[in-house]
């Protein structure tokens, strides 16, 4: 019987020159603990992006590189609210934050899209301490549209 219980208890041990698993948990939580440290150049470009239903906001550096973003739905607004000037303004000032905090000054935007929130999104950029230099607007107009459908037969 005691003979069963070693054998039992030497399975469960860890083997020689083998890390045991706490230590190997407190190793990979110290490598988890490291943080990147971010280049960010003191001019960027964000674009706005503010449809009927949400408004995207994307802070990048001169090549299109993403530094920060954020949306509407991720400041806890929900359904038809995402789309408000208000819930813009919310998002541009939380990215506008992020980005001065990074250490970027100023910026160029690009307004995509027909929303309500896009005036009040560059707004909450100023507000943020980021020194808007260009806005531009970026919405795609067609030129002609689609090919119409078939005229009708009656």
């Amino acid at each position: 019987m005691s003979e069963e219980i070693k054998k039992e208890a030497s399975k469960g041990a860890p083997k020689e020159g083998a890390a045991a698993p706490a230590a190997a948990v407190a190793k990979a939580e110290a490598v988890k603990a490291k943080k990147r440290s971010i280049k960010v150049p003191a001019h960027g470009v964000v674009h706005i992006n503010c449809s009927f239903n949400n408004t995207i906001v994307t802070v990048t550096d001169d090549k299109g590189g993403t530094i920060v973003w954020s949306t509407s739905g991720s400041h806890g607004f929900k359904g038809t609210k995402k789309g408000t000037p208000f819930a813009a303004q919310i998002t541009c000032n939380k990215v506008g934050e992020k980005a001065v905090a990074l250490g970027m000054k100023e910026v160029s935007v690009k307004v995509c899209g027909p929303g309500q929130g896009r005036e009040t999104a560059v707004r909450a950029l100023q507000q943020a301490g980021l020194t808007v230099t260009s806005i531009k607007d970026v919405t795609p107009i067609p030129h002609n549209g689609c090919r119409p459908p078939k005229a009708r037969r009656v």
